[in-house]
């Protein structure tokens, strides 16, 4: 399986600091993975519903570390490319911040 493209769409909030969007194969997208930073610096998290007692469950997910190792850094890598095109440009951040995903 191979990663075609990944949108990564930045956010202004404390804890949240981009939405991303991964196509796989040109054919299969999965939306909603979300950069957080954590007590340890940046994590990937993926999609994930709210269940009735509170808890959340991952939608989509790696299933081999492999995998989920080659995504968060393709991911990542992303995310820093797009955090430097803001440090470069930093009104169109503000416009992007607003919309999870505004190509959509």
């Amino acid at each position: 399986m191979e990663i075609t493209e990944i949108r990564v769409h930045l956010r202004n909030e404390e804890k949240l600091k981009a939405f991303a969007t991964v196509t796989f194969d040109n054919c299969f997208v999965v939306r909603n993975m979300k950069i957080i930073e954590g007590n340890k610096g940046l994590i990937l998290c993926m999609p994930s519903r709210k269940l009735p007692d509170g808890t959340y469950k991952d939608i989509a997910h790696p299933i081999n570390v492999p995998f989920r190792k080659l995504l968060e850094d393709r991911v990542m890598a992303c995310y820093q490319e797009e955090v430097k095109k803001a440090a470069m440009n930093p009104g169109a951040t503000a416009a992007r911040g607003d919309d999870p995903d505004p190509s959509e």
